[in-house]
């Protein structure tokens, strides 16, 4: 059996330490997708990605600079990569992480910073958590 190369994509998904460019400049690698862990909406697509500057300390990329960059990640890179054909999920979740983290686990020593959209045809409709 042939897989389509939009077959092929939905199945092996995107390629893990992948760096993405952000409107802030910081440095930021795709870490992985969750798609089995249901949200408050329903089917609900997660986004991690590795950006080590952030955090509080000086010199650090702040929440609200990361914001745009999180807003942005998730119009130009998850979006794109949604499925056109099944289930779409209704809610988009992206997180920065100042080091790679286990899903799910809270860990004191690492920075997270979480986004939530609706998805509208293309467009990230941020929610407040």
């Amino acid at each position: 059996m042939r897989l389509s190369a939009i077959a092929f994509w939905a199945l092996a998904g995107p390629v893990a330490a992948e760096p993405v460019e952000v409107p802030s400049g910081q440095p930021v690698e795709f870490a992985e997708v969750i798609r089995d862990a249901k949200g408050p909406k329903g089917l609900t697509w997660r986004f991690r990605f590795v950006a080590p500057d952030i955090g509080h300390a000086e010199g650090k990329i702040t929440f609200a600079q990361a914001a745009s960059d999180m807003e942005f990640l998730c119009r130009s890179y998850a979006v794109p990569r949604l499925p056109n054909l099944g289930p779409r999920p209704s809610q988009v979740v992206i997180s920065l992480s100042d080091k790679p983290s286990e899903f799910g686990v809270a860990n004191p020593e690492i920075t997270q910073f979480f986004e939530a959209y609706s998805i509208e045809g293309d467009r990230c409709i941020w929610e407040a958590f």
